[in-house]
């Protein structure tokens, strides 16, 4: 992200969401049953409210079913390993300057044991001291997709050496699945959540 953080945070976070989430008795029984079966891979309490991001995709219900099929995907049955993919998430989170996406996994990747040094070296980027060969490819790669849509091959090369075919498949997916999801909030302009720091997160 070359944007100033403040501006960035004012610029997505200072309007009123464009679209209001739908009533949860609006919602269908197709949607409903993928927002359970989310709250039960994320531990998402039943008796709380349907997430607004949620409640708000659901306006247009086909791609609404196609977004989270996709999304319970990579938290099901992903290969590449949770802190992988926390590190693919919030390197992709940050280079396309979306506060909600990167505030909300700077919260989750602390969970699973990353430090606020660690994030502010996901910030830097793969140039950034201290990451090991295999984490900076991983950085590496979300960052040539961002910027070139590919990987290049020395990259692929580094990654190959340590990854599955079936992780080096899911990699560009869930850096695609995330630019998708920043594109969306960004766009809606989701406002954050109280515990939520946005850009600002470490």
């Amino acid at each position: 992200m070359t944007a100033n953080v403040a501006a960035r945070m004012e610029e997505v976070c200072s309007s009123p969401p464009r679209l209001e989430p739908l009533d949860g008795a609006a919602l269908g029984a197709r949607e409903l049953d993928l927002i359970g079966r989310l709250r039960q891979l994320s531990a998402y309490p039943d008796d709380k409210p349907v997430h607004p991001f949620f409640s708000t995709l659901a306006h247009q219900p086909a791609f609404f079913e196609a977004y989270m099929q996709l999304g319970i995907s990579a938290m099901a049955s992903a290969a590449l390993p949770l802190r992988t993919r926390e590190l693919i998430i919030l390197r992709t989170g940050w280079l396309c300057g979306a506060p909600y996406q990167f505030g909300e996994h700077v919260v989750t990747a602390k969970k699973i044991g990353f430090t606020a040094q660690d994030i502010e070296r996901i910030k830097q980027g793969s140039s950034a001291e201290g990451w090991d060969d295999a984490d900076r490819a991983i950085l590496r790669a979300a960052e040539e997709l961002h910027g070139n849509a590919m990987i290049s091959d020395a990259t692929w090369t580094a990654l190959a050496e340590r990854l599955s075919p079936g992780e080096l498949i899911e990699l560009p997916m869930i850096v695609g699945h995330y630019h998708l999801t920043a594109f969306l909030q960004n766009s809606l302009r989701f406002r954050l959540s109280d515990y939520n720091l946005g850009l600002a997160s470490t």
